[in-house]
């Protein structure tokens, strides 16, 4: 996705400009715009742009005013992190007590914590005596000792087509099997199910280029790369307050399609000029990776609820798409990402501090990889997987789930670790007790849920 636009321009000729009707990102053909344009003419000119940005529903800012003094409601907030491509739960956190796993993975194994003829560095760091996380996610070892990191293993969806799509369609909509149900999301439900009066536009965020299938159907999401994004481009040699000025002037008044889109949109700017994303500073002296999109996304989320703009949801992906699809010569790739993936949230969780009691955010994978490696020092498509969830209320310290075993006796019929915990058990937990949603039923519909006991 490009930079998001202001519906504010066109060519001259009535046609929106190139990059589609949005908010001005570069001059505009001919001279710039007049400090006092004449509004008949200036409506005449982007009538056309500015329906058929409403109607694109790229983005919802123009829907609601935000808050722009920051004393918005501080309701809980949701954060999802789908590590897309399959993560390989097994090698995330290790079951050292299976023998299975050593025998099954001759190469691609993690040593276990107490392995003396394997550097440390290469050893897995202890989380209970008898589960490890990888080398690379040391630290979330911390948060787990703590008790404020909860892991739950052998975890997924009833999907059985081990397709990345189907999969990942089944989880973001909230369903056992892609094919078993609503085209809306989980999370889109949730949102629709609750009090969203008077809700912010930036009441649900994806930081994506595309709408994720999470927030499908929801009324208010918007999907953005990043919070600079939104910002005036400014017609050659005019300061931008004036260019401001001169807009708000143009849509004071009014109670037209475009009189509105044009305030409540100027009010979205006000609100992110406010917060200055570019220059937020991390509390706590957290330190947030450089040159990672999946920790910048974060900031950028923790500069939201810092600047307290009405965030309940926000939706981000770790590396893109299908990079966990670890094939061929998984030790080669895995270890970065699982460094990526913990130093992300560990910066997120100490720069959060207090708030993080408000906040909880569950990280997961559309399923895990196969126990036995492949012929390619790497693992194919799997079953059970993993999920890490950290906030208030979490239940941390310990792996939860029922553990099903390694042996060839306990894996299932293709030879995968077995889905012991519904992922919609975890997910419903969080939606009941952390989100105060009761609409379980419409958020997860034919669904029973089962205690987990992740979070309180």
């Amino acid at each position: 996705m490009g930079t998001e636009r202001l519906p504010l321009g066109c060519d001259g000729t009535g046609r929106p400009l190139e990059g589609g009707p949005n908010i001005v990102s570069r001059p505009l053909h001919g001279d710039p715009i007049s400090i006092h344009p004449s509004r008949r003419a200036f409506l005449l000119g982007t009538a056309l742009s500015v329906v058929g940005w409403m109607n694109t529903r790229n983005s919802a800012l123009a829907d609601v005013v935000v808050n722009g003094k920051g004393d918005a409601p501080k309701k809980d907030i949701f954060i999802s992190v789908f590590m897309r491509g399959g993560a390989d739960g097994l090698n995330l956190v290790v079951p050292t007590f299976e023998d299975a796993y050593y025998r099954k993975r001759p190469s691609i194994n993690v040593a276990s914590p107490k392995n003396m003829k394997v550097d440390a560095a290469a050893r897995a760091v202890d989380l209970d005596g008898r589960w490890a996380l990888h080398p690379m996610m040391a630290p979330l070892q911390p948060l787990f000792k703590e008790g404020k990191l909860a892991i739950v293993h052998a975890c997924g969806s009833g999907d059985q087509s081990r397709s990345h799509f189907e999969a990942m369609l089944a989880m973001e909509r909230g369903l056992a099997t892609e094919e078993s149900g609503s085209a809306s999301g989980w999370v889109g439900r949730h949102l629709d199910s609750t009090d969203h009066s008077g809700s912010s536009p930036l009441r649900a965020v994806a930081f994506s280029n595309v709408m994720p299938d999470l927030l499908r159907g929801a009324t208010d999401a918007t999907a953005l790369n990043s919070l600079s994004d939104f910002k005036l481009a400014l017609p050659q040699g005019m300061p931008e307050r004036d260019l401001h000025a001169a807009l708000k002037n143009l849509y004071n008044t009014g109670s037209d399609a475009v009189s509105i889109a044009g305030r409540e949109t100027l009010a979205v700017l006000d609100t992110l000029n406010r917060i200055d994303p570019d220059d937020y500073a991390p509390a706590n002296g957290a330190v947030y990776p450089k040159d990672s999109q999946f920790a910048t996304g974060l900031k950028q989320v923790a500069c939201m609820i810092r600047g307290n703009v009405g965030l309940e949801v926000a939706c981000l992906d770790h590396r893109g798409p299908y990079l966990w699809d670890t094939h061929v010569a998984q030790g080669t790739v895995f270890g970065a990402q699982a460094g990526d993936l913990a130093a992300g949230l560990a910066a997120f969780v100490k720069d959060m501090g207090s708030e993080m009691g408000r906040i909880t955010l569950v990280a997961m994978t559309e399923f895990g990889r196969r126990l036995q490696e492949n012929s390619g020092i790497g693992t194919d498509h799997g079953r059970g997987g993993v999920m890490f969830v950290t906030g208030g209320g979490t239940h941390g310290g310990k792996v939860h789930g029922t553990w099903p075993g390694l042996e060839d006796r306990q894996l299932d019929e293709v030879g995968d670790l077995r889905v012991t915990t519904d992922y919609r058990n975890v997910l419903s937990e969080i939606v009941q007790l952390r989100l105060k949603n009761n609409h379980i039923d419409k958020v997860f519909p034919d669904f029973t849920p089962q205690p987990v006991g992740v979070v309180s």
